[in-house]
């Protein structure tokens, strides 16, 4: 099979030629149609994180496609691409959680994203940057049949993550929600916001995004190169959610400043120095202010995030790519140039 190997830390991947993996015990071979491109990739195949993948490894956590053969103690109903009695299609999501314990407090309690045993898909084990990728077959999650394996990908993680995000702030209708940072991940946290009704306030660098921010609904955008978005967020009633996905710890300042008294800030962005940020003890305790960390959701909130998508609730913003231009696409994200997600179709 085709594969996108990092093969150093921080070094341009390699497409090389890899043996076809069988699905071990408890596993699932999936044949990938598209796998989203994440920003989580790049800091992987960079490094970038104090705890560091080892290569040489295959990136990549939002791959789908049929069940292509199944290993010990998996039932053969997987395989397949056509319909079956059940409602459920062969095509699955491989998300970035690969797998988790299953009997510690945060699995049994539905918050398996927290599990200290946890395998990450891409990062500590091989991913979906490649022709075909096994994965325990009790983490991937069915896709259904009103959603592409295209729109599926980046709904399989930049989704996922964004409604998790909007579903941990507990936005009621009529608050604000900004959102910092508008692309892969923003565009579609515009949408959730919006569908629990909130009215959204969306918060960019670039002209371009801030132009899809509003195609998709935003009440109010603004340019962070060239206004003060705390200044902007307070004209209009100030935020009573902030939900950062930028990876600059100045825009989690300005998210927090831009608050009212209960605000929610929700941390999703992950800068790649490990930064911090300043939180005012008597402001925040005065002020009933909160401060949330959110990693990706669980697999019920995907299999939500799909039903959401399959009913026409919400669009993917995507372009595609193949394998072969995995370098340029990285460089593409980084730059800034990439609208919102790119997916590599196979």
């Amino acid at each position: 099979m085709k594969a996108a190997v990092v093969t150093h830390l921080g070094k341009p991947l390699e497409i090389q030629e890899l043996p076809v993996p069988e699905p071990g015990p408890g596993q699932v071979l999936v044949r990938m149609e598209a796998s989203g491109l994440c920003h989580t990739d790049i800091h992987a195949a960079h490094g970038d994180w104090p705890v560091k993948p080892q290569p040489p490894f295959i990136p990549g956590h939002e791959g789908v496609g049929p069940v292509q053969a199944v290993g010990e103690g998996v039932s053969t109903d997987l395989v397949g691409w056509g319909h079956r009695p059940d409602g459920v299609w062969g095509r699955v999501a491989i998300p970035w959680l690969g797998s988790s314990c299953g009997t510690c407090r945060y699995c049994v309690s539905g918050w398996e994203t927290l599990c200290e045993s946890q395998v990450n898909s891409g990062y500590s084990v091989d991913g979906c940057y490649a022709e075909y990728a096994v994965a325990d077959a009790g983490a991937v999650v069915p896709v259904p049949e009103g959603v592409s394996s295209f729109d599926a990908a980046p709904l399989t993680c930049a989704g996922v993550t964004t409604y998790k995000a909007i579903k941990v702030a507990r936005v009621v209708p009529a608050e604000r929600v900004a959102i910092f940072g508008v692309g892969g991940l923003g565009h579609l946290a515009v949408q959730y916001a919006r569908l629990v009704g909130g009215f959204v306030t969306a918060v960019d660098l670039e002209p371009d995004k801030l132009g899809l921010a509003h195609k998709l609904g935003a009440d109010q955008i603004v340019n962070a190169r060239t206004h003060d978005p705390v200044e902007e967020i307070k004209k209009a009633g100030g935020a009573d959610v902030a939900v950062v996905l930028a990876a600059s710890a100045k825009a989690f300042e300005q998210a927090y400043r831009s608050l009212n008294r209960g605000g929610r800030l929700v941390m999703v962005g992950l800068p790649a120095d490990n930064a911090s940020i300043n939180v005012p003890i008597f402001e925040t305790v005065l002020s009933g202010i909160s401060v949330i960390g959110s990693i990706v959701g669980t697999r019920q909130d995907l299999s939500e995030v799909f039903a959401l998508h399959a009913a026409g609730r919400t669009q993917v913003i995507a372009e595609p790519r193949r394998l072969e231009q995995v370098n340029e696409s990285f460089d593409e994200v980084l730059g800034g140039r990439a609208e919102a997600r790119l997916v590599f179709e196979f």
